[in-house]
């Protein structure tokens, strides 16, 4: 590497770590300047890097502080890209000294070999300070012509067919492919430990020799265990991963390695359980540098692909258009986006990979609420039903309840009524906590749907929630004034499910064809192609995270345009408010009806096992019910995990022998769950041992206590839900979280697991509970997977509201300006917009 390249590098660096005060050398950059140009000419870098460096580091001091950072972080990619040995390309065309040379007159090679040792004159008339290049001009250095976004892998030096084909598996195939492939996680070779200083629970990273290597069949064969020891000269420690058989070969006796994971115990030893690893790479640990580890596959080293990866980004990230206007990047003081690529793979420092990543994250976040302002404006566009409220009408319907609405309740019916009484379709999220009373404002928006004449629709997640709605609205919608319902078996208010036969079937949709049928609750089959709707006015949804977006969108399809309103149970942060949600005005119901006491939560060791089940036999004997929640229906992996089939009949015939027993959970027939159900709501059954599928829907009263088997493997929200079960009545009740026994439950007990459960114990506020959900085990658990992936983040954390609120109002100021980014300027941010579209199936919510 060139003296010169690594002196500036040096610099660079020193003024990032001093904040960019000018104060790195003494005099300041500017000072400097002439000296490295000095340097630079003489170890024959090309002149054209060196005049635009040379400049960018004189007009550094007259830089407003905010655009330092910027200037520092491009002109740190500038040295990569010719540390990297990419060839140079000339100055842009604009920058070029005119040669007065005729035609046809040819130059000798010692004019050739000063023109490369001197400035070029033009250099004056450059900016004054260092910018992003736009695509359209030339970048600062000339890839190879083959090196284009659409090139195939193997233009890559090294890259055949056959490694292609490895690379395809990890979804790369072009050489645009690259840019999005981002590390996993960061080496930071300046904060290395000794083995003997890591401790429970560290995300370290050591350095050391393979010592031990061996391989063998768990589990009856069905997994492969690779054990490899690793010491320096302060202790060992045990590393294994499983099901990459491939490794006993890869890891040598007597090969370095870098090893990185989360320090985990096991027998009172402390081990790394499947780590990152990769050999040690030199110069990044003599440098202190920051090395990028990505996702590998079978037949792919890290070291190999980080070398492909760096020749393919610093390749073609010159030519990527900035989807930002300059003046809104001017404004917000973010580099360059092929800067910011370049940066979020091969960052110099911690300070240059927060800037990318900020930056890359404001892009995302900055797309999606483009889409969402579309998804509003071209809802609202569409004709709806405009649905009054005949005078008088609603307060005699609350007059026939049997309790008074809270506060919460009447403001969101309030905000309910105005968005039906206008000719667009409303588009409202209620949030309320489990027991907050939201069905009862929906089935009162569902009976001034029918008032006007309209149909009404409810769809839930599961059948019991389905049945659940039924009973309730058939219940409500009896007692309000003046509607039509069929006559007392109420005909008018029917349930569809994948059940229902097929005779049965055939009569609800001839009655939602002539409009017979006005209020229709249901599963899934709601939006089977076969029901058609006469005249659906209004469209309730229930526990939204739980329906795909395709699914979602057919429900709206069955009518013109129906008013929709979707409700959930689990407490939205703010930070998904704005972006899974982001395109649905939202009420809340933050307040419970009176009487409700709140349950009391208690965190039960293993070893108190028998005490838990104590108190679960004190409950059923002052005649209450009780639920016991098991995690999974079969047996996983974990010999720790209990298979409700087989709890169930311990509990029966060990534990409870003298009480009566229910089975529920997700693989019964629906007829099965309905008959399990009715039996407990009875008080046939006094204890109902059941999955997760109780998560919301079931609604019994008279059951005062849960006990959470491997309680550890729930996330907060979910246990919130499962814990909402029991509450219901006037009666004091209970939850019990148990965590698994063994070296499973004694891991839990020092680490996040034990810190949710913790968390549970302390409070019953679900929205602080689903914050600290959100930022402890992420938006794929607490939405689920499918529901967090189509928003398209890669770098964006859902969890950053500061940059999301930013990227909101940005979004606000540029869509009142253009809402349909048909400016020049807005060309590509309509791209970027369009695919942001595209990865969210062109409906957020």
């Amino acid at each position: 590497m060139s003296a010169a390249i690594e002196t500036l590098r040096k610099i660079l660096q020193l003024e990032s770590q001093k904040g960019f005060q000018n104060n790195c050398v003494v005099g300041g950059l500017d000072k400097a300047a002439p000296m490295w140009r000095q340097q630079a000419a003489q170890s024959a870098l090309p002149a054209g890097f060196v005049g635009t460096l040379a400049t960018g580091l004189a007009a550094y001091p007259g830089l407003p502080e905010g655009r330092r950072p910027q200037a520092v972080a491009e002109m740190l990619a500038q040295l990569d890209l010719l540390a990297a040995g990419v060839p140079v390309a000339k100055p842009p065309a604009a920058a070029q000294p005119r040669q007065p040379a005729q035609q046809g007159t040819k130059q000798n090679p010692q004019q050739v070999s000063n023109k490369k040792q001197r400035p070029q004159p033009a250099e004056r008339e450059r900016p004054a300070a260092p910018r992003p290049v736009p695509a359209a001009a030339a970048p600062p250095t000339e890839p190879d012509p083959n090196m284009q976004l659409d090139s195939p892998l193997t233009v890559i030096p090294g890259v055949g067919p056959k490694f292609a084909e490895v690379l395809g598996s990890l979804g790369l195939t072009h050489l645009r492919d690259t840019l999005r492939y981002f590390p996993h996680r960061y080496l930071d070779y300046s904060a290395l430990k000794p083995i003997n200083r890591i401790e429970y629970g560290d995300q370290a990273t050591i350095i050391g020799t393979v010592r031990e290597v061996s391989g063998r069949k768990v589990k009856g064969g069905q997994l492969h265990l690779v054990r490899a020891v690793i010491g320096d000269s302060t202790g060992e420690i045990e590393c294994t991963w499983f099901n990459q058989p491939w490794l006993q070969d890869q890891l040598r006796t007597s090969l370095q390695i870098q090893v990185s994971g989360r320090v985990d115990m096991q027998l009172g030893r402390l081990l790394l359980s499947s780590p990152d690893w990769d050999e040690v790479d030199s110069e990044a640990l003599h440098t202190g540098r920051i090395v990028p580890i990505y996702n590998l596959t079978k037949g792919l080293g890290g070291k190999q692909l980080r070398r492909w990866m760096h020749a393919a980004v610093y390749g073609v990230a010159p030519r990527i258009t900035d989807p930002l206007p300059p003046a809104l990047r001017e404004k917000l003081q973010m580099q360059s986006l092929p800067a910011a690529l370049a940066a979020a793979h091969f960052p110099q420092n911690q300070a240059q990979l927060d800037a990318a990543r900020q930056r890359l994250a404001f892009d995302e976040l900055f797309a999606l609420q483009l889409n969402l302002r579309q998804q509003r404006a071209e809802w609202q566009a569409q004709p709806g039903h405009a649905l009054a409220e005949p005078a008088g009408w609603l307060a005699s319907a609350i007059g026939t309840l049997a309790f008074p609405l809270t506060g919460a309740q009447q403001r969101v019916l309030a905000d309910l009524l105005a968005d039906m009484a206008q000719p667009v379709p409303m588009k409202r999220l209620i949030q309320g906590d489990v027991g907050s009373g939201k069905t009862v404002v929906a089935a009162l928006a569902l009976a001034l749907a029918v008032r006007n004449g309209v149909q009404g629709a409810i769809m839930a997640p599961t059948s019991i929630l389905a049945e659940q709605h039924f009973r309730t609205m058939r219940s409500l919608l009896a007692a309000f004034p003046q509607l039509d319902l069929g006559g007392a078996d109420l005909p008018a208010i029917r349930l569809l499910q994948g059940s229902t036969p097929a005779a049965e079937r055939a009569a609800i949709d001839e009655g939602l064809r002539t409009g017979a049928v006005k209020v229709l609750v249901g599963t899934h089959a709601v939006i089977q192609a076969q029901v058609h709707f006469a005249k659906l006015g209004l469209v309730v949804v229930d526990e939204q995270h739980r329906f795909g977006v395709l699914q979602r969108a057919a429900l709206r399809e069955k009518g013109m345009h129906p008013h929709l309103v979707v409700m959930t149970a689990t407490p939205i942060p703010r930070s998904l408010a704005l972006t899974v949600y982001g395109d649905l005005d939202l009420s809340v119901i933050d307040e419970m009806p009176p009487g409700r006491q709140q349950v009391q939560t208690h965190l039960v060791q293993p070893k108190e096992r028998e005490r838990a089940y104590g108190l679960v036999r004190k409950e059923v004997a002052n005649g209450h019910q009780a639920y016991i929640i098991c995690p999974l229906v079969e047996d996983s992996d974990s010999p720790d995990t209990k298979a409700v089939v087989e709890e169930h009949e311990r509990l029966q015939r060990s534990v409870f022998p003298e009480l009566r027993l229910g089975l529920l959970h997700g693989r019964l027939r629906p007829a099965e769950k309905d008959a399990i159900m009715q039996a407990f709501r009875a008080g046939e059954t006094q204890i109902l041992v059941a999955t997760s599928v109780i998560e919301v829907g079931v609604d019994v009263p008279n059951a005062t206590i849960m006990l959470i088997e491997g309680a550890n493997r729930f996330g907060l929200a979910q246990m919130h839900q499962l814990r909402g079960r029991v509450g219901r009545g006037a009666d004091q009740s209970y939850c019990l979280l148990l965590p698994e026994p063994g070296n499973a439950g004694a891991a839990a007990a020092r680490n996040n697991s034990n810190e949710r459960l913790k968390i549970m114990e302390s409070t019953t506020d679900g929205f602080v509970l689903a914050d600290k959900d959100l930022a402890m085990r992420g938006p794929g658990d607490f939405l689920g997977t499918q529901q967090a992936g189509f928003v398209g983040l890669q770098m964006a954390r859902l969890s950053d509201l500061k940059l999301i609120e930013l990227a909101r109002k940005e979004a606000d100021l540029l869509f009142k300006q253009d809402p349909l980014l048909a400016q020049p300027e807005h060309q590509q941010l309509a791209a970027l917009v369009a695919q942001s579209a595209a990865s969210a199936n062109g409906d957020v919510s």
